[in-house]
């Protein structure tokens, strides 16, 4: 997969080339570059904002700049064209999973108080939301978005089939993980997931998940009846 994100601050994206994402870089699995807008502003001291047209506090982000960095990346609009924003849909497993699918995907980062809305309504194929709160920029959203879908592209995950027992990978919470040692502080790993049971395990997980997803993620229980799916 190709991932190209658009930001005015591309050494935030540095931390990616950590830990699974990273690996997944280093091995070619993923073609990820963070391009910096500012280098094709015209403006001789690279500005890339302005003051709003009506009024109102901060500045936006100039449509020149971004269009120019847009068409420059991707001048036949192959990739999917995403801009993070409060305004967009709520990012879910669902949507990380279809994104993984993805060969070519742009992200652009908004910062201030937003970008032009004419680059929006000429470049954008989508817009997508991290969640109900503010951030200073989109490249914390954008790094968020990055992860969860590169979960889903073969061969980022050194197991497979991990997605699929994570959280919301069924609808459900995951339920609780234990490792060595068997008991600390006093507190003992259940015995059924020392037991070899792996019938009785795969139950025992099943059971917390819904319990945990009933006290914390109702919500979710109530989706997954209403597809059907319930237990």
């Amino acid at each position: 997969m190709k991932i190209r994100v658009l930001t005015l601050f591309p050494a935030m994206f540095g931390c990616l080339g950590e830990s699974i994402i990273g690996r997944a870089i280093k091995n070619g699995i993923l073609d990820f570059e963070a391009v910096d807008i500012r280098a094709y502003s015209k403006d001789k001291h690279g500005k890339c904002d302005d003051t709003p047209y009506g009024g109102g506090a901060g500045m936006i982000m100039t449509a020149q700049p971004i269009f120019d960095c847009i068409n420059a990346v991707d001048p036949d609009h192959e990739y999917l064209r995403i801009y993070m924003s409060p305004s967009g849909e709520r990012l879910s497993d669902g949507i990380a999973r279809e994104l993984g699918g993805f060969d070519k995907i742009l992200i652009l980062c908004g910062h201030y108080e937003g970008v032009d809305q004419r680059v929006i309504d000429l470049c954008i194929d989508r817009e997508i939301s991290v969640g109900d709160y503010v951030l200073s920029g989109g490249e914390l959203a954008a790094m968020v978005v990055v992860d969860a879908a590169a979960r889903f592209v073969d061969g980022v995950l050194g197991c497979a089939e991990s997605h699929e027992t994570d959280s919301f990978g069924d609808g459900l919470l995951e339920y609780p993980q234990y490792t060595r040692p068997p008991e600390f502080m006093g507190m003992k790993v259940p015995e059924v997931l020392l037991s070899g049971n792996h019938k009785e395990i795969d139950k025992f997980r099943r059971e917390c998940s819904l319990e945990l997803t009933a006290a914390r993620r109702a919500d979710l229980l109530e989706a997954k009846r209403g597809s059907g799916d319930g237990d």
